[in-house]
């Protein structure tokens, strides 16, 4: 008995592309979505500049030091007691009706974290509410000089 064997024709593989075209748009209308744009390139702006004189004019500064174990020096006078209630006593004497005064908040490095919150909070309470903090930079990466402000609180 002879076997018939028939040649199949062979078709050639055929790759859809259309649901890996439908799955890339998909990440990509994810990717556009979820992806957050600087902001800052929006505006072109000229920065003003600064002089000599206008210098002059800054605020009132009034510096708060903060010593390792609280104690509390509202411009050279020791603030009697480390309560918030005597330290804004003392803040608002010093201030007087001046409310665009910057408080420079001087604390040691070894100051608790309550004891700067407290200078925070007392400010705040008087109407204070221009607070930097003092900062010494290493004594490798400019000579031990003191460095400028390191935040303000709105």
């Amino acid at each position: 008995m002879p076997m018939n064997f028939r040649h199949r024709r062979s078709e050639e593989p055929e790759i859809n592309l259309i649901p890996f075209i439908d799955v890339l748009l998909v990440v990509l209308i994810f990717l556009m979505l979820t992806t957050t744009y600087s902001r800052l390139t929006e505006l072109k702006i000229n920065l003003p500049t600064a002089s000599a004189q206008a210098a002059k004019n800054r605020p009132k500064e009034l510096n708060v030091i903060v010593s390792a174990d609280g104690r509390y020096l509202v411009d050279s006078q020791q603030v009697e007691g480390r309560s918030v209630e005597l330290l804004a006593a003392a803040l608002s004497r010093q201030a007087g009706s001046a409310k665009d005064t910057v408080v420079i908040i001087n604390a040691d490095a070894a100051s608790t974290h309550q004891s700067v919150i407290n200078v925070m909070d007392a400010a705040r309470r008087v109407g204070l509410h221009q607070l930097t903090f003092a900062t010494q930079g290493n004594a490798g990466a400019n000579g031990g000089e003191p460095a400028g402000n390191a935040a303000n609180e709105p």
